[in-house]
């Protein structure tokens, strides 16, 4: 092997990481107390709820899918908890099944429309993303769900969000001498070591990885290929909305517009996890620090008062870096090698 085909062996195996790094050693010499505990919090929790999201993308890449509509399930199941408990004044535990049952039909209705009506995913997601923004108004009339709220009837919504609830998005969990680590980012862990597990060291996702690869091949070798292409889509829905909950008790409303931004973080912690240790596809781990990555660029940006409208743009020049280390370098090391 030349010390060429080595250098860019090493590149693709860790210079996303490098990268990382990098940022981390910038921002805490540009942005004072960026590596206070304070700090850390903020990054947390706005990676547990990206990275679920993200997780759920994963799903469905590994089936060659993409899900265009985990930003619209998100907030649907948000304003869903928050109409259940607040309107209906039902329990939490209510809440948060019809919210789960919802991100699984949503998944569902994806799944079919792909498989069985031949539509493209990105169209099939597409339409659905936008189906369920008009949705998730309706009630309200576009307004946002509290307590004490008047309902378009003229009546006045008088249930709460219990305080079990509310935990699951604002409790902090000891670490230490403080309480550094939000539940969510367990909830996080949880899930990405679910996915990863079953995705690399199960039968069903292996077959997943396979349809990935050739699906045509896959179907003549007996596998369900629709049916695991479903399944992959009911598990971003699933987890959307897991997501969606874990916001509503964060923020303690139904706020409207708080998930603007969610499909385009999780979308960028999804693909940027190609490229964490040169994997070249999607994978649990990657994704997980992805949407570290994604937190941490956030955070620092902020705190150096980086306008809001340049955000995206970093994000998207980070995405374009880290997507080049993945696949052309990939492919010039293959050819080198």
């Amino acid at each position: 092997m030349s010390v060429q085909t080595r250098l860019i062996d090493l590149a693709i195996r860790f210079g996303f990481l490098l990268l990382m790094a990098g940022l981390l050693v910038f921002f805490s010499i540009s942005a004072p107390g960026f590596l206070s505990p304070h700090s850390a919090v903020f990054v947390f929790q706005s990676v547990a709820i990206t990275g679920i999201l993200a997780l759920g993308v994963t799903a469905t890449l590994v089936v060659g899918g993409f899900d265009l509509s985990i930003g619209a399930v998100a907030t649907s199941a948000l304003m869903l908890s928050a109409y259940v408990m607040v309107v209906w004044e039902l329990s939490a535990g209510v809440a948060i099944a019809l919210c789960l049952l919802m991100g699984a039909g949503v998944g569902l209705v994806n799944g079919l429309l792909i498989v069985k009506a031949r539509v493209p995913d990105l169209l099939a997601t597409l339409g659905m993303m936008f189906l369920l923004i008009g949705l998730q108004r309706i009630p309200t009339e576009g307004r946002s769900i509290s307590t004490g709220m008047t309902l378009p009837d003229g009546t006045v919504a008088r249930g709460t969000f219990s305080e079990l609830f509310l935990m699951l998005g604002r409790h902090r969990i000891d670490f230490f001498i403080e309480r550094l680590i939000p539940l969510s980012v367990i909830f996080l862990l949880v899930v990405a070591l679910l996915v990863w597990v079953f995705l690399e060291f199960t039968r069903h996702g292996r077959l997943m990885y396979a349809i990935g690869s050739n699906a045509q091949a896959a179907q003549l070798a007996g596998v369900k290929v629709e049916r695991y292409k479903i399944a992959a889509y009911m598990i971003s829905g699933t987890l959307a909305s897991f997501g969606g909950v874990l916001l509503a008790a964060r923020l303690g409303r139904g706020d409207v517009a708080s998930g603007t931004n969610l499909l385009l973080d999780a979308v960028a912690a999804a693909l940027i996890g190609f490229a964490v240790l040169g994997a070249g596809k999607p994978n649990a781990f990657g994704t997980a620090i992805g949407a570290l990555f994604v937190g941490v660029l956030l955070q620092g940006m902020t705190m150096m008062n980086a306008p809001y409208y340049t955000q995206d743009f970093i994000k998207g020049a980070v995405l374009v870096v880290a997507l080049v280390f993945t696949f052309a370098f990939t492919a010039r090391g293959s050819r080198g090698a």
